[in-house]
């Protein structure tokens, strides 16, 4: 085998067996993590220095991004002012393979002098910053992944996960759902999919096509022409919903009718049960069940069945949701 694939293959196999020894040691020690953070009334405040205070800044970015307070504080610069962002109500998360790392040593004092509550994710849980420590995260590795072992690799890998794992349990913890992420990323594609809905898009009052199920073929084609979304919605005399006609029954309605085109009936070319959708559903939801069922629209109904509006694909894609 190429050397060069055979080192990237072994440092993946390192780096995965140590996330596996992480998994088999995970005990009350991230309950109580867990709990620390959740309770917090202030923010949660990460620090390190060199890779693991990257780590650390990755962390604290998830952390953001599922609601809960938290910032990164460099070490050094917290001695030279950055001490004044944090506050009693706070709890630290300090990070350092080695637990010897001189300038989050030298913070332990003056976190302890605000009774912050302390947790550590160490690699060696006999340092000096594991011993004085509220809570104490082992993540510790038996080797790093390359032929440098000084090279943070594994160590650094599973810290990450380390933070993920939180991450997942404070999610679980405080029942944060997608809906609670995409308020938080109300940007992108992800804020799309996630908040908006049906009755953000949909065609109302006026622009609904609509036809009677005794209108004549004329009234059809008038009616999908001016509305233009390919369709119309069939009523009864109650003004509920009974069928649609697409522009594709239309064409059908030619070949099979002829001569008699214009003596048939909207209820005679209609497609009974169309499928539809609430006005509070997502937006996502509405194209996921286009897709399935190979149709371009959605009749919106309110939960007495009566017709509030038409979604289309094309008002789904000019709205970046897909």
């Amino acid at each position: 085998m190429n050397k060069i694939l055979e080192a990237v293959k072994n440092a993946i196999r390192i780096e995965a067996n140590c996330v596996k020894a992480l998994e088999e040691r995970v005990g009350d020690e991230f309950l109580a993590a867990v709990e620390l953070i959740d309770n917090c009334k202030g923010r949660v405040i990460f620090s390190g220095m060199g890779k693991s205070g990257l780590v650390g800044k990755k962390i604290s970015s998830t952390f953001s991004s599922i609601g809960i307070a938290s910032m990164f504080v460099h070490p050094a610069e917290a001695a030279h002012g950055d001490l004044g962002m944090v506050r009693s109500e706070d709890v630290a998360v300090l990070l350092s393979n080695s637990g010897s790392t001189p300038e989050l040593l030298f913070l332990l004092p003056l976190l302890k002098r605000f009774s912050i509550p302390i947790i550590s994710i160490v690699g060696d849980v006999n340092s000096e910053l594991a011993k004085r420590s509220d809570v104490v995260l082992n993540a510790s590795v038996d080797k790093e992944a390359t032929a440098v072992k000084l090279v943070p690799t594994s160590s650094t890998t599973v810290a990450l996960v380390i933070g993920d794992a939180l991450a997942a349990g404070l999610i679980v913890k405080r029942n944060f759902k997608e809906e609670d992420f995409a308020f938080l990323h109300p940007g992108g594609s992800i804020g799309k999919k996630l908040l908006v809905r049906v009755d953000d898009l949909m065609h109302s009052g006026d622009e609904i096509p609509k036809v009677k199920e005794d209108d004549k073929f004329n009234t059809l084609v008038y009616e999908i022409s001016s509305k233009r979304l390919g369709m119309t919605t069939v009523i009864d005399k109650s003004g509920l919903l009974t069928g649609i006609i697409t522009d594709g029954d239309l064409r059908r309605a030619i070949e099979k009718f002829s001569s008699k085109l214009f003596d048939i009936r909207a209820k005679d070319i209609m497609t009974k049960n169309p499928k539809t959708i609430d006005k509070l559903s997502l937006a996502a939801k509405a194209a996921a069940i286009m897709e399935k069922y190979s149709i371009t629209s959605l009749v919106v109904l309110n939960d007495g069945g009566e017709i509030v509006g038409v979604i289309h694909l094309h008002d789904i894609l000019r709205a970046g949701v897909l």
